[in-house]
């Protein structure tokens, strides 16, 4: 899977999520809880649904360092290789 494909994946959980944000452009440099008004609770919806989705687990205390769609999407794509 490209980064390309996995960050459209993760847009769709993310749009599923929070869905007022369907049509709402996420780029890499999209900051997550300021361009975006997720607010915490959303974002740990989001986490746990990726998490769910790629069989996988991010550390809580990364979780305080994903700011952007792009480290959100890193995040994932280093622990699905």
């Amino acid at each position: 899977m490209t980064r390309t494909e996995l960050a459209d994946e993760i847009r769709e959980v993310i749009y599923e999520c929070a869905p007022e944000l369907e049509g709402v452009a996420l780029n890499e440099d999209t900051v997550i809880n300021t361009d975006t008004a997720i607010d915490s609770m959303g974002f740990t919806l989001v986490i746990c649904r990726l998490e769910a989705k790629y069989d996988i687990r991010i550390p809580n205390r990364q979780w305080q360092k994903l700011q952007t769609f792009g480290d959100v999407v890193s995040a994932i794509e280093s622990r699905i290789k």
